[in-house]
Protein backbone atom coordinates (compact mmCIF):
# COMPACT_ATOMS: atom_id res chain seq x y z
CA UNK A 1 0.00 0.00 0.00
CA UNK A 2 1.38 3.10 -1.26
CA UNK A 3 2.12 6.23 1.15
CA UNK A 4 2.60 9.99 0.31
CA UNK A 5 3.50 11.89 3.29
CA UNK A 6 4.86 15.51 2.36
CA UNK A 7 7.48 16.70 4.89
CA UNK A 8 8.85 20.00 2.92
CA UNK A 9 5.48 21.14 3.03
CA UNK A 10 4.72 20.61 6.61
CA UNK A 11 7.70 21.97 7.14
CA UNK A 12 6.61 25.42 5.04
CA UNK A 13 3.33 25.29 7.00
CA UNK A 14 4.99 25.45 10.23
CA UNK A 15 7.17 28.37 9.45
CA UNK A 16 4.46 30.19 8.17
CA UNK A 17 2.40 29.56 11.00
CA UNK A 18 5.33 31.01 12.99
CA UNK A 19 5.63 34.35 11.38
CA UNK A 20 1.76 34.59 11.62
CA UNK A 21 1.72 34.36 15.43
CA UNK A 22 4.67 36.52 15.98
CA UNK A 23 2.25 39.00 13.74
CA UNK A 24 -0.45 38.55 15.52
CA UNK A 25 1.10 39.33 18.61
CA UNK A 26 2.37 42.39 17.87
CA UNK A 27 -1.07 43.49 16.35
CA UNK A 28 -2.87 42.71 19.65
CA UNK A 29 -0.32 44.35 22.12
CA UNK A 30 -0.76 47.68 19.68
CA UNK A 31 -4.59 47.92 19.96
CA UNK A 32 -4.57 47.09 23.55
CA UNK A 33 -2.48 50.04 23.85
CA UNK A 34 -4.52 51.80 21.21
CA UNK A 35 -7.63 50.98 23.14
CA UNK A 36 -6.79 52.02 26.22
CA UNK A 37 -5.21 55.31 24.91
CA UNK A 38 -8.44 55.93 22.78
CA UNK A 39 -11.35 54.59 24.98
CA UNK A 40 -12.55 52.58 22.32
CA UNK A 41 -14.17 49.46 23.22
CA UNK A 42 -14.51 48.60 19.24
CA UNK A 43 -10.30 48.68 19.52
CA UNK A 44 -10.39 46.68 22.71
CA UNK A 45 -12.94 43.93 21.53
CA UNK A 46 -10.74 43.59 18.50
CA UNK A 47 -7.65 43.34 20.48
CA UNK A 48 -9.59 40.37 22.31
CA UNK A 49 -10.28 38.84 19.03
CA UNK A 50 -6.87 39.15 17.94
CA UNK A 51 -5.75 37.78 21.53
CA UNK A 52 -7.80 34.16 20.44
CA UNK A 53 -6.33 34.15 17.40
CA UNK A 54 -2.56 34.18 19.07
CA UNK A 55 -3.69 31.36 21.13
CA UNK A 56 -5.52 29.90 17.90
CA UNK A 57 -2.18 29.49 15.96
CA UNK A 58 0.12 28.73 18.83
CA UNK A 59 -2.78 25.62 19.16
CA UNK A 60 -2.19 24.71 15.59
CA UNK A 61 1.39 25.35 15.37
CA UNK A 62 2.04 23.04 18.17
CA UNK A 63 -0.34 20.45 16.61
CA UNK A 64 0.95 20.71 13.16
CA UNK A 65 4.47 19.73 14.54
CA UNK A 66 3.42 17.16 16.75
CA UNK A 67 1.95 15.65 13.57
CA UNK A 68 5.21 15.17 11.87
CA UNK A 69 6.28 13.02 14.77
CA UNK A 70 6.64 9.17 13.80
CA UNK A 71 4.01 6.12 15.40
CA UNK A 72 5.50 4.39 18.61
CA UNK A 73 4.42 1.46 20.04
CA UNK A 74 2.51 3.97 22.44
CA UNK A 75 1.32 6.01 19.93
CA UNK A 76 0.26 3.63 17.18
CA UNK A 77 -1.04 6.16 15.18
CA UNK A 78 1.25 9.02 16.05
CA UNK A 79 0.08 12.14 17.15
CA UNK A 80 -2.44 12.75 13.17
CA UNK A 81 -5.50 13.66 15.11
CA UNK A 82 -3.89 16.60 16.75
CA UNK A 83 -4.90 18.94 13.92
CA UNK A 84 -8.44 17.49 14.19
CA UNK A 85 -8.20 18.58 17.79
CA UNK A 86 -7.12 21.94 17.49
CA UNK A 87 -9.36 22.29 14.36
CA UNK A 88 -12.09 21.87 16.43
CA UNK A 89 -11.45 24.25 19.59
CA UNK A 90 -10.61 26.83 17.07
CA UNK A 91 -13.72 26.92 15.37
CA UNK A 92 -15.78 26.31 18.51
CA UNK A 93 -13.94 29.22 19.67
CA UNK A 94 -14.94 31.25 17.11
CA UNK A 95 -18.54 30.96 17.57
CA UNK A 96 -18.12 31.61 21.18
CA UNK A 97 -16.09 34.68 20.28
CA UNK A 98 -18.95 35.90 17.80
CA UNK A 99 -21.87 35.49 20.58
CA UNK A 100 -19.49 37.76 22.32
CA UNK A 101 -18.85 40.02 19.76
CA UNK A 102 -22.61 40.26 19.37
CA UNK A 103 -23.51 40.87 23.12
CA UNK A 104 -20.78 43.79 22.97
CA UNK A 105 -22.38 45.37 20.02
CA UNK A 106 -25.90 45.50 21.41
CA UNK A 107 -24.35 47.12 24.30
CA UNK A 108 -22.99 49.79 22.71
CA UNK A 109 -25.90 49.79 20.17
CA UNK A 110 -27.84 51.20 22.98
CA UNK A 111 -25.32 53.32 25.20
CA UNK A 112 -22.75 54.99 22.00
CA UNK A 113 -19.31 56.67 23.55
CA UNK A 114 -17.47 59.12 22.03
CA UNK A 115 -13.96 57.54 21.37
CA UNK A 116 -10.72 59.09 19.70
CA UNK A 117 -11.71 58.15 16.43
CA UNK A 118 -7.88 58.98 14.66
CA UNK A 119 -6.36 56.24 17.34
CA UNK A 120 -9.05 53.95 16.26
CA UNK A 121 -8.44 54.47 12.32
CA UNK A 122 -5.03 54.29 12.56
CA UNK A 123 -4.44 51.26 14.49
CA UNK A 124 -7.25 49.76 12.28
CA UNK A 125 -5.16 49.90 9.28
CA UNK A 126 -1.97 48.59 11.35
CA UNK A 127 -4.26 45.78 11.88
CA UNK A 128 -5.65 45.48 8.22
CA UNK A 129 -2.39 44.91 6.79
CA UNK A 130 -0.57 43.10 9.47
CA UNK A 131 -3.26 40.55 9.47
CA UNK A 132 -3.22 40.56 5.19
CA UNK A 133 0.03 39.55 5.32
CA UNK A 134 -0.66 36.85 7.57
CA UNK A 135 -3.32 35.08 5.18
CA UNK A 136 -1.52 35.40 2.15
CA UNK A 137 1.41 33.62 3.60
CA UNK A 138 -1.39 30.81 4.84
CA UNK A 139 -3.59 30.91 1.95
CA UNK A 140 -2.09 28.15 0.33
CA UNK A 141 -1.43 25.80 2.95
CA UNK A 142 -5.19 26.25 4.08
CA UNK A 143 -6.42 24.37 1.16
CA UNK A 144 -5.10 21.09 2.30
CA UNK A 145 -5.17 20.89 5.71
CA UNK A 146 -8.06 21.25 7.95
CA UNK A 147 -6.21 22.70 10.81
CA UNK A 148 -4.32 25.25 9.16
CA UNK A 149 -7.46 26.28 7.73
CA UNK A 150 -9.14 26.95 10.82
CA UNK A 151 -6.18 29.55 11.74
CA UNK A 152 -6.39 31.01 8.34
CA UNK A 153 -10.45 31.86 9.02
CA UNK A 154 -9.14 33.42 12.00
CA UNK A 155 -7.22 35.34 10.56
CA UNK A 156 -9.52 35.96 7.41
CA UNK A 157 -11.94 37.27 10.11
CA UNK A 158 -9.54 39.72 12.10
CA UNK A 159 -9.20 41.29 8.38
CA UNK A 160 -13.13 42.03 8.57
CA UNK A 161 -13.18 42.80 11.63
CA UNK A 162 -10.68 45.34 11.49
CA UNK A 163 -12.18 46.81 8.24
CA UNK A 164 -15.05 47.20 10.17
CA UNK A 165 -13.52 48.92 12.89
CA UNK A 166 -11.61 51.28 10.59
CA UNK A 167 -15.24 51.97 9.03
CA UNK A 168 -16.68 52.64 12.41
CA UNK A 169 -13.94 55.33 12.90
CA UNK A 170 -14.12 57.04 9.48
CA UNK A 171 -17.74 57.54 10.09
CA UNK A 172 -17.48 58.45 13.84
CA UNK A 173 -14.96 60.82 12.93
CA UNK A 174 -16.88 62.42 9.66
CA UNK A 175 -20.68 62.19 10.67
CA UNK A 176 -20.46 61.41 14.34
CA UNK A 177 -22.37 58.14 13.70
CA UNK A 178 -20.99 56.16 16.77
CA UNK A 179 -23.44 53.15 16.57
CA UNK A 180 -22.24 52.22 13.00
CA UNK A 181 -19.67 50.33 14.74
CA UNK A 182 -21.83 48.11 16.59
CA UNK A 183 -24.01 46.62 13.33
CA UNK A 184 -20.94 45.87 11.23
CA UNK A 185 -20.09 43.94 14.95
CA UNK A 186 -23.25 42.24 14.69
CA UNK A 187 -22.39 41.33 10.98
CA UNK A 188 -19.17 40.52 11.27
CA UNK A 189 -20.22 37.78 14.05
CA UNK A 190 -22.66 36.17 12.34
CA UNK A 191 -20.13 35.86 9.81
CA UNK A 192 -17.84 34.25 12.34
CA UNK A 193 -20.47 31.60 13.16
CA UNK A 194 -21.38 30.57 9.78
CA UNK A 195 -18.24 29.70 8.60
CA UNK A 196 -16.92 28.40 11.56
CA UNK A 197 -20.19 25.70 12.03
CA UNK A 198 -19.00 23.96 8.88
CA UNK A 199 -15.81 23.13 10.24
CA UNK A 200 -17.08 22.27 13.43
CA UNK A 201 -19.44 19.74 12.27
CA UNK A 202 -16.62 18.25 10.19
CA UNK A 203 -14.33 18.11 12.65
CA UNK A 204 -16.57 16.40 15.75
CA UNK A 205 -17.68 13.59 12.67
CA UNK A 206 -14.15 12.85 12.38
CA UNK A 207 -13.85 12.99 16.07
CA UNK A 208 -16.70 10.53 16.67
CA UNK A 209 -15.55 8.35 13.87
CA UNK A 210 -18.79 8.66 11.79
CA UNK A 211 -18.17 7.26 7.94
CA UNK A 212 -16.46 10.07 5.52
CA UNK A 213 -19.22 11.96 3.89
CA UNK A 214 -18.12 10.90 0.53
CA UNK A 215 -17.88 7.05 0.59
CA UNK A 216 -21.07 3.98 0.74
CA UNK A 217 -20.27 1.21 2.91
CA UNK A 218 -23.04 -0.36 1.10
CA UNK A 219 -21.17 0.32 -2.19
CA UNK A 220 -17.95 -0.93 -0.70
CA UNK A 221 -19.36 -3.91 0.58
CA UNK A 222 -21.15 -4.65 -2.76
CA UNK A 223 -17.68 -4.18 -4.44
CA UNK A 224 -15.98 -6.80 -2.57
CA UNK A 225 -18.62 -9.53 -2.83
CA UNK A 226 -18.54 -9.10 -6.18
CA UNK A 227 -15.01 -10.81 -6.19
CA UNK A 228 -15.92 -14.55 -7.32
CA UNK A 229 -14.12 -15.66 -4.17
CA UNK A 230 -16.42 -13.48 -2.03
CA UNK A 231 -19.55 -14.73 -0.20
CA UNK A 232 -20.52 -12.42 2.46
CA UNK A 233 -18.79 -8.58 3.75
CA UNK A 234 -19.86 -7.63 7.38
CA UNK A 235 -18.22 -6.66 10.90
CA UNK A 236 -17.10 -3.14 8.94
CA UNK A 237 -16.16 -0.09 10.53
CA UNK A 238 -15.39 2.53 7.94
CA UNK A 239 -13.07 6.01 9.72
CA UNK A 240 -11.30 8.94 9.16
CA UNK A 241 -8.40 9.59 11.45
CA UNK A 242 -7.84 13.30 10.45
CA UNK A 243 -8.38 15.07 7.18
CA UNK A 244 -6.57 12.85 4.64
CA UNK A 245 -6.07 9.32 6.01
CA UNK A 246 -9.19 6.89 5.54
CA UNK A 247 -9.02 3.48 7.19
CA UNK A 248 -11.44 0.58 6.13
CA UNK A 249 -11.56 -2.69 8.37
CA UNK A 250 -14.36 -5.72 7.83
CA UNK A 251 -14.60 -9.21 8.15
CA UNK A 252 -15.35 -11.57 4.48
CA UNK A 253 -16.62 -14.88 4.38
CA UNK A 254 -14.75 -17.10 1.71
CA UNK A 255 -16.62 -19.61 -0.62
CA UNK A 256 -14.43 -22.48 0.32
CA UNK A 257 -11.38 -23.16 2.41
CA UNK A 258 -8.10 -21.90 0.81
CA UNK A 259 -4.45 -20.96 1.59
CA UNK A 260 -2.85 -17.83 2.80
CA UNK A 261 -1.11 -17.65 -0.70
CA UNK A 262 -4.54 -17.79 -2.18
CA UNK A 263 -5.83 -15.14 0.23
CA UNK A 264 -2.91 -12.95 -0.17
CA UNK A 265 -4.08 -12.48 -4.21
CA UNK A 266 -7.68 -11.68 -2.86
CA UNK A 267 -6.24 -9.11 -1.07
CA UNK A 268 -4.85 -7.68 -4.20
CA UNK A 269 -8.46 -7.77 -5.42
CA UNK A 270 -9.45 -5.66 -2.64
CA UNK A 271 -6.34 -3.42 -2.42
CA UNK A 272 -7.68 -2.38 -6.43
CA UNK A 273 -11.08 -1.38 -4.68
CA UNK A 274 -9.75 0.35 -1.82
CA UNK A 275 -7.30 2.80 -4.14
CA UNK A 276 -10.25 3.18 -6.00
CA UNK A 277 -12.12 5.01 -3.13
CA UNK A 278 -8.66 6.73 -2.05
CA UNK A 279 -8.51 3.96 1.08
CA UNK A 280 -5.18 4.07 1.71
CA UNK A 281 -5.27 1.87 5.02
CA UNK A 282 -7.37 -2.00 5.56
CA UNK A 283 -7.65 -4.80 7.56
CA UNK A 284 -9.32 -7.81 6.21
CA UNK A 285 -10.24 -10.95 8.26
CA UNK A 286 -11.13 -14.06 6.49
CA UNK A 287 -13.21 -16.28 6.91
CA UNK A 288 -14.93 -19.42 6.09
CA UNK A 289 -18.00 -21.09 7.54
CA UNK A 290 -18.17 -19.41 10.93
CA UNK A 291 -21.15 -18.98 12.89
CA UNK A 292 -21.47 -15.12 13.56
CA UNK A 293 -23.03 -11.45 13.05
CA UNK A 294 -23.69 -11.15 9.09
CA UNK A 295 -24.93 -7.46 9.44
CA UNK A 296 -22.48 -4.88 7.70
CA UNK A 297 -23.08 -3.26 11.00
CA UNK A 298 -22.72 -5.28 14.53
CA UNK A 299 -23.51 -3.71 17.61
CA UNK A 300 -20.73 -3.80 20.51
Amino acid sequence: MGHDHSHSSTQVSGRNMAIAIILNIIITIGQIIGGLISGSVALLSDALHNFSDVVSLILSYITNRLAKRKSTEQQTYGYKRAEIISAFVNSVTLIAIAIYLIVEAVERFISPKEVDYNIVIYFAIGSIIINLISVIILHRDSKDNMNIKSAYLHLLTDVLTSIAVMIGGLLMKYYGIYRIDSILSVMIAIYLIFSSYKLTIESIKILMQFTPKNLDVAVLCKSICQLEEVLNTHHVHLWQLNDKDIFFEAHIDLHSDIRITEFQEILIKIEKIMDDHHIHHFNIQPEFNRDDNKSIIVEH
